[in-house]
């Protein structure tokens, strides 16, 4: 390993994207900076708010929960609440709630546990033994989307921050560019807008490579639960990830350059697709584009299939 290009000391990381050595000490600055500097990109708060951080135990939302608790130490009027989701897997879940909840507690955040069995009667392992033609991922994402909106809406929150790293938000914009989805792809965060009934999200994350969050929460000895949902072979984008991977390899500075290409394009992208007027659903009452919500679309369908297993 080589000297760090700001000091004596070793450098821990070799960055090829930029050609910068760093040690801990810089290292861990650089992550901090880059993200205080999303934060201040994606929208000012009001002097009294409310944040939500999504914290699911992994590195990602772990490490942001950590940088997030201390960008706003001192400013006394944003107020921080931990969201937990608890899918429901068995041997995976209970391990990473356990992990949000006690560090929220040492850093002196408060904290939920929003339970998918409790607000939707279904737990994911059920969904995942059905067969290998359900996607779990598909109804875990909008199970999860829903189940933190309507909570985070509840409590007055002004945004919800998500742990998406730069590798999560390349391979989205890719995934919807391929397959055509631009209204998707314009939907994606950060959200400076407000759409009645939904709260913004914001990605603090986002230009944050994957591996240099794993080495800041191993450096900064931040806690976490160092493996994959059991249902992640079956994900979509794994394909996606893979293709990145071997650009990134072949062309350092390719996620980021998909990042870049995204943000140019998007505030055109947003004039020409305005969003969607929404309605109430005519079963929950949550917002929808149609007359019944994509929430209760697949809980009915998952139910019936449930039932009949």
């Amino acid at each position: 390993m080589s000297t760090c290009h700001r000091c004596p000391e070793e450098a821990i990381i070799d960055i090829k994207y930029s050609g910068a050595s760093l040690c801990k000490k810089h290292f861990t600055e650089y992550v901090e900076r880059r993200v205080q500097k999303e934060i201040r990109l994606q929208g000012k708060f009001p002097a009294k708010a409310k944040l939500a951080i999504a914290v699911s135990g992994g590195k990602d939302s772990m490490s942001l929960l950590n940088i997030l608790s201390q960008v706003f130490a001192n400013h006394k009027g944003v107020e921080l609440i931990t969201l937990i989701v608890d899918e429901g897997l068995t041997g995976y879940r209970e391990k990473s709630v356990k992990l949000a909840a006690e560090l929220s507690e040492k850093l002196g955040i408060p904290h939920e546990v929003l339970s998918f069995e409790e607000s939707f009667g279904i737990r994911m392992e059920d969904v995942a033994a059905l067969g290998e033609e359900w996607r779990p991922c598909t109804y875990c994402g909008v199970l999860r989307r829903n189940l933190l909106n309507r909570r985070a809406r509840e409590l007055g929150v002004e945004k919800i921050a998500f742990g998406h790293n730069l590798d999560d938000m390349s391979q989205s914009v890719l995934m919807n560019i391929v397959n055509g989805d631009i209204q998707r792809l314009v939907r994606l965060g950060p959200h400076k807008k407000t759409q009645e009934g939904l709260v913004p999200r914001m990605v603090p994350l986002r230009i944050v490579p994957e591996s240099e969050i794993k080495l800041y929460a191993d450096v900064m000895e931040i806690p976490y639960l160092d493996m994959h949902c059991p249902s992640r072979p079956r994900a979509h984008r794994l394909g996606f990830l893979e293709i990145i991977n071997q650009m990134e390899a072949d062309t350092p500075g390719t996620r980021h350059s998909i990042l870049s290409s995204y943000d140019q394009m998007i505030e055109p992208l947003r004039s020409h697709f305005p969003p969607a007027e929404l309605n109430n659903c005519n079963s929950c009452g949550e917002p929808t584009m149609g007359e019944t919500c994509k929430v209760c679309e697949l809980l009915a369908r998952v139910k019936k299939a449930l039932k009949k297993a």
